[in-house]
């Protein structure tokens, strides 16, 4: 049977990676904890490839208490120390600490708009932008979209939130669709 064609970018010799792209990637995500899950990782793949991120995301739900943001926001520096000696996670003591400031930050935006989800759509107007490129060179690596909520997650205190990583966090939680022409998840 003949493979579903993809987006370029996804590797046929990984099926966790495929299974990625076909089951989660660009698909619209209004679920907070599954929002704030993404929030971590992708914050924690900042200067890494997502791949390395994806074989360790069993690890980093157990070190982050499923992604609880409640949960997260309480964890001790005992508990983020433990988390950085023995978590199956990639070890870097500034993503690892900035994981509880991020949930605490996250918390009081959902008490602000009711859930991260009322909040996080807003930047794009409450529905996909889809974009359809033909190639990975028309995928931009940041917008204007990104940009305002990079900047305004900043301002909320949160970290690892730079352009580039919102825009990856905007593509993985589906409030942008970078589905490739061609690709059979592409937006008809």
């Amino acid at each position: 049977m003949k493979p579903h064609p993809r987006c370029a970018w996804v590797p046929d010799d990984k099926p966790d990676y495929v299974h990625y792209h076909d089951t989660e990637w660009g698909k619209p995500v209004h679920d907070d904890q599954r929002l704030f899950e993404m929030l971590i990782l992708e914050g924690a793949q900042a200067g890494l490839s997502w791949y390395t991120i994806l074989k360790h995301r069993e690890g980093y739900r157990k070190a982050f208490r499923n992604f609880d943001p409640v949960k997260v926001s309480t964890m001790t520096d005992a508990e983020l120390e433990k988390v950085l000696a023995k978590g199956d996670i990639i070890r870097n003591r500034l993503k690892v600490f900035s994981t509880r400031k991020n949930a605490q930050a996250f918390l009081a935006i959902q008490k602000e708009f009711g859930s991260f989800d009322a909040y996080v759509w807003r930047f794009v107007d409450g529905k996909p932008k889809v974009n359809l490129p033909k190639s990975m060179k028309a995928v931009p690596a940041r917008t204007t979209e990104s940009d305002a909520l990079s900047k305004d997650l900043k301002k909320r205190g949160m970290s690892f939130v730079g352009s580039m990583i919102m825009y990856a966090y905007m593509q993985a939680v589906g409030l942008v669709d970078d589905h490739m022409v061609g690709c059979y998840r592409a937006a008809r």
